[in-house]
């Protein structure tokens, strides 16, 4: 029996962020598009990643396929065109074309000048958050989240702690107070996947990263006081992490995924997830796995009952 076969374009976060004094929310998915029919119409299976799922596939084809491109009309409404020629990948999980097309590109220079459309101005004239970061290493970076996504976008970038530090009036503002707090306070506004899955092999424990982090947060702030620019606020403000993110945080004995993710059948079951990073168990041992799902964006799958090979020498992992 041959698996139906899906193109993937990513774990997501979209749900609702937690109710006030509540520790959880977010409802992951892995977004699957179905690749049956006209490619202009596919639609979408949303598998949940909840604690306990098992997630079994292999892979359909060699390399990577895009995944389409975004119109937006304003903070809210936005759409997602898919690629009519299911075309390779050319810029990370896009064709040539779609990359050209695509709003979301011109968001980075719009603090610079950059000229926009009216429906994407209409979403970065919406308030936005400045908020700093910290991974399992330690590894912390500043980045921005529009007001719809302040607590999705955390969620997906797989922070173990972050703190909001200011609320900006729209994008652009949003934007040049992160670029002063790279400029000026040395932090970065990328920390790799592949580093943020490296750490979670032996996370810090939480007290160092939460201390790191409230130190920097605190260096931003006092930079921003400051600062020579109109159109914010200064907040103290925690960022809430989903409990289901709690087990792949906490220090434990764990391992890198065996496998190369690009090529073969793996099957695992998910004990915790953050970001796109799974801890994960597999059939026939106790050990645990970090499984960086984010790799399997833009590339086109079967699901079915599958399952990962245990490494032959366990031992060799320690």
């Amino acid at each position: 029996m041959t698996d139906t076969r899906y193109l993937v374009h990513g774990v997501f976060w979209d749900g609702p962020p937690p109710a006030p004094g509540d520790r959880d929310g977010g409802a992951p998915v892995l977004r699957l598009q179905h690749l049956t029919g006209d490619p202009a119409t596919g639609g979408f299976t949303e598998l949940a990643l909840d604690a306990g799922t098992r997630l079994g596939f292999r892979l359909a084809a060699g390399g990577k396929s895009c995944l389409g491109h975004h119109k937006v009309h304003g903070p809210a409404a936005r759409d997602h065109v898919l690629c009519p020629a299911r075309a390779p990948a050319a810029k990370g999980s896009q064709c040539e074309r779609c990359f050209v097309v695509d709003d979301s590109r011109l968001i980075h220079d719009f603090h610079r000048g950059g000229r926009v459309p009216a429906g994407l101005r209409a979403y970065l004239m919406q308030p936005h958050w400045l908020y700093v970061a910290t991974f399992a290493s330690g590894a912390s970076k500043v980045g921005t989240a529009s007001n719809l996504r302040k607590w999705n976008r955390l969620a997906e970038q797989g922070a173990v702690v972050a703190r909001y530090v200011a609320r900006a009036e729209d994008g652009r503002v949003v934007r040049v107070l992160e670029d002063m707090a790279t400029r000026e306070a040395g932090l970065p506004q990328q920390v790799r996947s592949a580093a943020k899955a490296a750490a979670l092999t032996d996370p810090a424990p939480a007290v160092d990263l939460d201390a790191l982090n409230r130190r920097l947060a605190d260096e931003v702030r006092l930079l921003l006081a400051g600062a020579a620019v109109d159109g914010f606020e200064s907040v103290e403000e925690q960022w809430v992490r989903p409990a289901q993110a709690d087990a792949a945080c906490a220090p434990a004995a764990r391992h890198a995924y065996p496998h190369e993710l690009g090529a073969g059948a793996h099957g695992f079951r998910i004990v915790s997830l953050t970001g796109s990073l799974a801890l994960a168990g597999l059939d026939g041992t106790d050990l645990e796995f970090i499984v960086n799902l984010g790799l399997l964006k833009a590339r086109t799958i079967g699901l079915g009952d599958h399952g990962s090979e245990v490494p032959a020498v366990q031992e060799s992992l320690f």
